[in-house]
């Protein structure tokens, strides 16, 4: 049985793009689409969705705030919150409401995809990035400010592993190792991924001649 989805957005140029993407996806029935609280519960009640994907703003409301209100209604079907950043008090609301899946709206659609299979089957997804970003309370030391995560695979990278081995070795999708990879090589001015491992071992030699000295 496909995941059922309903996508809600007060705007419908951005719903229909969501739909778009969705839709070609024969494990994904998008079944309805709405512009406010009301309408969503009443979609809600009608189609029975596994899944609604809610904007972080729905016309004057949070999006949090609406799935909150929908809970409270009865709404049973699981939720993907749609945003561009998140306030640490946002993320607690998040997960205070039990909201399944937090995704960004820079995200690549694959990613988009990905969340909503897995919130299907009953699982969470929160965008690493967002969550890493949250809850670090420092800045990154170092030169460069690669985040922990950037550092971890830019550590991989010099390993000589490809973005499958290292999704597996992160436990994120590809979409995730490639999204790192490129934010590396930006933030480097690295041309290519062999470089970035070049670099990561001069570091470290650099790194192990000066605790010698």
């Amino acid at each position: 049985m496909p995941v059922r989805v309903i996508v809600v957005d007060p705007y419908q140029l951005v719903r229909r793009g969501i739909t778009s993407i969705l839709s070609g996806e024969s494990d994904i029935e998008v079944c309805g689409e709405s512009a406010d609280r009301n309408e969503t519960l009443a979609l809600i009640g009608s189609e029975r969705p596994d899944v609604c994907i809610m904007n972080n703003r729905i016309n004057q409301e949070s999006g949090l705030d609406v799935i909150g209100q929908l809970k409270k209604a009865g709404a049973e079907c699981r939720f993907v919150y749609l945003t561009s950043s998140m306030k640490p008090f946002e993320l607690q609301q998040a997960l205070q409401l039990g909201v399944e899946g937090v995704v960004l709206k820079e995200a690549l659609p694959e990613e988009l995809i990905f969340a909503v299979r897995m919130i299907g089957r009953g699982r969470k997804y929160y965008d690493f990035e967002m969550l890493e970003a949250r809850l670090l309370d420092r800045q990154p030391e170092n030169e460069h400010q690669l985040t922990p995560k950037e550092q971890e695979v830019l550590e991989m990278l010099s390993l000589g592993l490809t973005n499958k081995e290292i999704a597996s070795r992160l436990f994120v999708t590809e979409y995730t190792v490639k999204k790192h990879v490129s934010q590396i090589l930006g933030k480097l001015n690295l041309s290519d991924r062999t470089k970035a491992a070049l670099y990561f071992h001069s570091q470290q030699q650099a790194s192990s001649a000066g605790a010698l000295l």
